[in-house]
């Protein structure tokens, strides 16, 4: 059987655009709407037709993960690598690094501006054919999928993991370590030294959109808010906020044992991920 995708009125005709079924792998900058370039990467998925060889698993060629890395992660990260493979088991992947964040340019907002390059990815992601999009953020990039969701639309369904519910949340020993980071110029050259992130010294003006009122505006999209029940830097006061504020169209996942975003989300967790994304995404 060829592994080369029909382009008329087989049941292999599963991406809108047939042309992408033939590509690789894709490595480019993206260019966001205030001109940052962002290291991006595509992934297409492992095989052309709806069904894995195990059968336990459906990988479609018309949907397309856009993976929103944590604070001081980037697109070379081996947990960020990792993330993308499970997912890769479903869809088709896009990964990139946020500004100041690896190779993109710019500076980190730690959040605030980090919308417009998750924008930049999810319509990159459509353009190359795809006509299912899910969003997918932890931590930092939990934090960007809510507030992309709820001020850009254009997605089909958004996974956040491991996010806060309000800014300047100091509550605990981790966070009060990265507001240092961010805050202080000798946190800022740890940071761009030691972390390879490149922190804005400006404070945010205007403040943007909080995570906990950005989700009311997401609905009718599905969402999925993932917690570790171990989770370090954000207690569970933060996780049942998002899901109050989303009402019935969120699911709330309590993970027991789990720490904090990419790095506590194993593989298991990821491929439930993925199940529930498949489904959500219609």
């Amino acid at each position: 059987m060829s592994n080369r995708p029909a382009c008329h009125g087989t049941r292999s005709t599963v991406r809108p655009n047939c042309e992408t079924g033939r590509l690789g792998p894709i490595r480019t900058f993206l260019r966001t709407a205030d001109g940052i370039p962002i290291d991006s990467v595509y992934d297409p998925p492992p095989v052309v037709y709806d069904t894995l060889p195990d059968a336990s698993r459906t990988a479609s060629r018309d949907l397309v993960f856009v993976i929103a890395h944590g604070f001081t992660g980037d697109v070379d990260r081996p947990h960020v690598r990792r993330v993308a493979g499970v997912l890769r088991g479903y869809g088709a992947v896009v990964t990139f690094s946020f500004r100041g964040h690896g190779r993109s340019g710019g500076r980190s907002t730690v959040g605030d501006k980090e919308v417009l390059d998750l924008a930049a990815a999810v319509q990159w992601a459509r353009g190359l054919g795809h006509a299912r999009v899910v969003t997918v953020g932890f931590s930092m990039g939990g934090s960007v999928v809510l507030r992309h969701a709820a001020l850009h639309g254009g997605t089909d369904a958004v996974v956040s993991v491991s996010a806060p519910a309000r800014w300047y949340y100091r509550g605990t020993a981790p966070m009060r370590r990265l507001h240092w980071l961010v805050t202080r110029p000798e946190g800022r050259l740890v940071g761009r030294y030691g972390l390879r992130t490149r922190i804005h010294h400006r404070d945010w003006d205007p403040v943007p959109l909080s995570p906990v009122r950005a989700v009311p505006e997401i609905a009718p999209t599905p969402l999925l808010i993932v917690h570790g029940d171990r989770d370090g830097y954000f207690p569970l006061d933060h996780p049942r906020m998002l899901a109050e504020a989303a009402g019935e169209h969120a699911d709330l996942w309590v993970e027991p044992g789990m720490g904090h975003a990419e790095h506590a989300a194993d593989d298991a967790l990821m491929a439930r991920i993925g199940d529930w994304s498949v489904t959500a995404a219609g």
